[in-house]
C-alpha cells in the first residue's frame, strides 16, 4: 500500500473513530438531558399537584368565609330585626304608663275631691280635730281642694298656731303655683 493509500485510509477512518467518540458522548449527553427532563417534570408534576392543593385549600376557605358572612348578615339581620321590635314595644308600654299614669292621677283627684267633700259637709270643728292631727302635706292637700268660706270655719276651729302655720303653707303652695301657671 502506498503512502497515499494509507492516508486515505486514515483520512476516512479517523473522521469515523472520532465520531464514534464524539457520538458516545453525545449519547451521553441525552442520557443525561432524559434524566434531567424527567427529572424536571417530575418536579413540575408535584409543583402542579401542589398548586392545585393550594387552589382547593383556597376555594373551600373563601367558600367557608362567604358562608360565614352569610351567617353573620343573617345574625345582624334578625338582630335588628329584634331590635325594632323592642323598640316598638318600649314605645308602646311608656304608652301604656302614661295613659296609666293619666288614669291613676284621675282616679287621686276623685278620691281627693270626694274626700274634700267629706270635709266640707263635715262639722267645722270635727274637721279641725282631723285635719290637726294628720300629716302635714296631706292636711294641706284637702284643704287646697276646699273653698276659702270652709277653710276660714275650719281654721277658726283649730289651735291657732297650727291654723296658722297652715295658713302660711297654703299661702306658699299658692304663690308658687301662680309663679309656675305664669311665664
Amino acid at each position: 500500500m502506498g503512502k497515499y493509500t494509507k492516508l486515505k485510509i486514515f483520512l476516512i477512518f479517523f473522521p469515523l473513530f472520532l465520531f464514534s467518540i464524539d457520538n458516545q458522548k453525545l449519547l451521553d449527553c441525552y442520557e443525561i438531558f432524559a434524566q434531567k427532563k424527567a427529572e424536571l417534570e417530575a418536579e413540575a408534576e408535584k409543583i402542579l399537584e401542589q398548586k392545585e392543593a393550594l387552589e382547593a385549600l383556597k376555594n373551600t376557605y373563601m367558600a367557608l368565609i362567604k358562608k360565614k358572612e352569610q351567617k353573620l348578615l343573617q345574625k345582624e339581620k334578625e338582630i335588628n330585626a329584634t331590635l325594632k321590635k323592642i323598640e316598638l314595644e318600649k314605645k308602646e308600654i311608656q304608652k301604656l304608663i302614661e295613659e296609666n299614669r293619666k288614669i291613676l292621677d284621675e282616679i287621686k283627684k276623685a278620691k281627693l275631691d270626694k274626700v274634700a267633700q267629706s270635709y266640707a259637709k263635715m262639722r267645722a270643728k270635727n274637721a279641725a280635730e282631723i285635719l290637726s292631727n294628720m300629716p302635714q302635706k296631706d292636711a294641706l292637700t284637702i284643704l287646697q281642694k276646699l273653698q276659702p268660706k270652709t277653710i276660714s270655719k275650719i281654721f277658726a276651729k283649730m289651735d291657732p298656731k297650727k291654723a296658722a302655720l297652715l295658713s302660711e303653707q297654703l299661702l306658699k303652695i299658692k304663690e308658687k303655683n301662680e309663679s309656675s301657671a305664669s311665664p
